[in-house]
């Protein structure tokens, strides 16, 4: 017992040495989790357009990046441009084959070989150099000295863009086209959250 009593006594003097010493165990921190970092600094937070989260007035975008560089940022911010602006040409096409899916799941108009080849069709015509009135809407620095574009379209210039190819792809078929049409403000927009609408009166 005595025994005992010793061994007990010198595991509370130790314990209290260690507390006293500033040895005492912590209770885990907790770990802060971000919604979006920048790809180049993962433990830093960055602006939720970077990791392609939907901007208000924007209706399809890209980001672009360009790495520091001495030649200044003028020069960085005009790679990181043309590197967004070719995401977006593939963005756009993506939007308008999925406007395309949509009128043919909606209207039964058109078999899945047609869709096919208006898709195609369309691929053919859009280019990074093609996309009317893309702009930058937004720029950040990373803490490595990346720079970091958002580039994109507003809701007016993506219809005209989307009218445009689309009345290319399907003019052999005037009957479709005009289907399309009549059928258009039935489509859900997933880029802006709601619905589009494209008034008639534009042709």
């Amino acid at each position: 017992m005595i025994n005992r009593g010793i061994t007990f006594a010198a595991l509370g003097l130790a314990s209290a040495l260690l507390i006293g010493c500033g040895g005492e165990v912590k209770p885990d921190e907790p770990v802060v989790v971000h919604d979006c970092v920048f790809p180049d600094a993962p433990e830093v937070p960055a602006p939720g357009w970077v990791c392609d989260e939907p901007v208000a007035g924007v209706e399809v975008s890209a980001v672009g990046s360009a790495q520091k560089s001495g030649a200044g940022t003028s020069f960085m911010k005009q790679m990181a441009a043309t590197d967004a602006r070719v995401q977006l040409a593939q963005n756009v096409k993506t939007h308008i084959s999925n406007m395309v899916k949509q009128f043919a799941e909606t209207t039964g108009a058109a078999d899945a070989e047609t869709v096919d080849m208006v898709n195609t069709s369309v691929s053919k015509q859009i280019t990074d150099q093609d996309i009317v009135g893309s702009r930058i809407y937004k720029t950040r620095t990373s803490p490595t000295g990346t720079l970091y574009v958002l580039v994109g379209i507003d809701p007016a210039n993506a219809e005209a863009i989307t009218k445009a190819a689309l009345q290319t792809s399907m003019k052999n078929d005037r009957a479709q086209w005009q289907q399309f049409r009549s059928q258009k403000n039935q489509f859900v927009c997933p880029q802006c959250g709601g619905r589009e609408s494209w008034p008639a009166s534009r042709g």
